[in-house]
């Protein structure tokens, strides 16, 4: 049987008190208790009386102290009151604290809800483009998009991480005419990707009229299946796929599906031909377009969506159009989420009014979880200017900064360890650096930014695990949490701050905000190096006391294990 949060049971406790007051809770949606801002106050408080009070235009405070009056007893509360216009604040039984957090560690799911179960979520993040490489550009997508996928699969969805990449188009047909003019095979040889991406730069700086003109023609040719341009093209796509994994395999990052824009070309002529049939689509100059008047949506009067160009070319719109339609007849998911950066806004209002129109009543929920641009701080990267930082380098460069750390903290270790350990901090660092900021703010790349060891970082969270092992290594403990209990503020604290990690999860998920997480694991990390300063553990005063910290500390490990977990971070016993 699933554990029931402290948040919800505090609220199912005043919900009953409500009820029998002769309340009818029905008139506002249900909300679960918060952890009090000052511990003068309480450990949790409840708004739900507040809020009917305002439903029925009556004083607040007064519904308060009538539903106080008889809340049940509960091994759970030690005190209730009522506090400023009619909030209801619980004081907290600590042994109820330390069998609700035994609980918790002990569940397989770390007391986290599952509330996603029995459901599916597609979620479409990454994206590169075939034939270069991934830069520092694509890492906010690749980062948050499989963090946002972590934080579902901690709550029981079942997902579908769909990286959709960019294996069509135009630039097919540039790199071809530039591939014909300009290949050093011996280059390709020892460096595909880099070889595809010098010809790529090499045609953007020198085309002219004349070579634009060629590569729309072998554009051409390759969509309509000319055998040797299909060859090159499946050469450029297996060349980046390789690529494109030593990233993700380095960042621990993996993928339930991957498919190109070229997998729904072939059905994209009919999802014209419906729009126009269905009058969602028409004719304008050549082209087919979704048109929006004056009288539109938010965000959407006056615009328009080209579905088709005047020479026949189909667009992202056309393709994202088809995807859902793939999404839905495959995995009928609950929910899809897209993961993209801000420039995408309307195009994916766009999208999502075209399918309502198109398909109603389809069931999906759908959701663009933007961010804010990564830019270097002489503006905008271009891989046709060349003025591109490679994500593998980015990587490379955090490693080489970690292994410097550690060959001087721990020249203890042997060296195939402290690789390891170099590797998990570097990639760690990176990771955290970017999901600890709001996602939707603009971020200027710089090196020492992005790769600090120090302050709110991962090697921070990192140490403070390693922590963790090495006082049980110590004290030679066993990792058990027997003689878990609550005694003392700064063991208190670390309980309450442990038991928070289920409505973290949820928040940072509802929000789509994975530096919500961060923040509560980060928190964490503090709470318990303060109750580490503060309490002796190994050289308690009594046996019980030691027991009982030892307890703590294997609670802490488990839950910053979770967090590790969801936020792609690995666990260090030693650093």
């Amino acid at each position: 049987m699933p554990m029931l949060t402290i948040p919800v049971l505090l609220h199912t406790l005043v919900a009953e008190a409500a009820d029998r007051a002769g309340f009818d809770n029905g008139l506002v949606p249900a909300e679960w208790a918060q952890p009090t801002q000052n511990p003068k106050f309480g450990d949790y408080q409840s708004n739900h009386a507040f809020r009917l009070g305002r439903a029925m235009k009556t004083n607040p405070r007064a519904v308060a102290e009538q539903i106080n009056a008889v809340i049940a007893d509960h091994p759970a509360v030690e005190a209730t009151a009522v506090a400023g216009p009619g909030f209801i604040n619980f004081t907290l039984n600590d042994s109820f604290l330390a069998a609700q957090l035994g609980r918790q560690v002990e569940d397989p799911h770390r007391g986290i809800a599952q509330s996603g179960q029995g459901r599916t979520v597609v979620i479409d993040y990454s994206s590169p483009n075939v034939a270069k490489r991934m830069h520092v550009g694509h890492m906010r997508s690749t980062i948050i998009g499989n963090t946002l996928d972590r934080l579902h699969r901690a709550q029981g969805w079942t997902v579908v991480a769909d990286n959709h990449i960019g294996d069509w188009g135009t630039q097919f047909g540039k790199l071809i005419v530039a591939w014909n003019l300009w290949l050093d095979q011996a280059a390709f040889d020892r460096d595909p990707i880099g070889e595809l991406e010098r010809l790529y730069v090499k045609f953007g700086s020198e085309a002219d009229d004349d070579m634009n003109a060629q590569a729309r023609a072998e554009t051409a040719k390759l969509q309509s299946g000319d055998p040797e341009n299909h060859a090159l093209w499946t050469q450029f796509i297996e060349a980046s796929m390789v690529e494109f994994n030593r990233v993700y395999d380095r960042l621990g990052v993996t993928f339930d599906e991957v498919l190109g824009e070229s997998f729904y070309n072939p059905v994209l002529p009919d999802v014209v031909e419906s729009l126009k049939a269905l009058g969602i689509a028409e004719d304008s100059d050549g082209a087919v377009v979704v048109r929006w008047g004056e009288d539109g949506p938010k965000g959407l009067a006056d615009t328009v969506l080209v579905i088709q160009k005047q020479d026949g070319a189909f667009l992202y719109g056309t393709t994202d159009l088809a995807t859902l339609q793939h999404r839905r007849d495959t995995w009928a998911p609950d929910r899809v989420i897209y993961v993209t950066d801000t420039r995408q806004q309307l195009h994916f209002r766009q999208v999502f009014d075209a399918w309502e129109r198109w398909q109603p009543g389809h069931g999906m929920d759908l959701m663009h979880t933007w961010f804010g641009m990564l830019v270097l701080p002489e503006g905008a990267m271009s891989t046709r200017k060349g003025n591109v930082i490679r994500l593998l380098d980015l990587v490379d460069e955090s490693v080489k900064r970690a292994r410097a750390v550690v060959d001087e903290k721990s020249p203890d270790l042997d060296d195939n360890e402290r690789a390891a350990v170099a590797e998990a901090v570097g990639t760690g660092a990176i990771r955290y650096a970017d999901l600890s900021q709001n996602p939707q703010s603009n971020v200027t790349f710089t090196w020492d930014k992005m790769l600090s060891l120090e302050g709110n970082t991962a090697p921070y969270l990192m140490y403070s695990y390693a922590r963790c092992r090495s006082i049980q290594r110590k004290g030679d403990a066993t990792g058990s949490i027997e003689g878990l209990g609550v005694s003392g503020p700064y063991e208190r604290a670390l309980v309450m701050q442990l038991l928070r990690l289920g409505a973290a999860v949820a928040t940072a998920t509802s929000a789509h905000r994975p530096n919500l997480f961060c923040d509560y694991v980060y928190e964490t990390a503090n709470v318990f190096n303060r109750f580490y300063r503060e309490e002796r553990v190994l050289n308690a005063a009594t046996d019980a006391d030691r027991r009982r910290r030892l307890a703590l500390v294997e609670a802490t490990a488990r839950v910053l294990g979770e967090g590790f977990q969801i936020l792609g971070i690995e666990p260090l016993a030693r650093m």
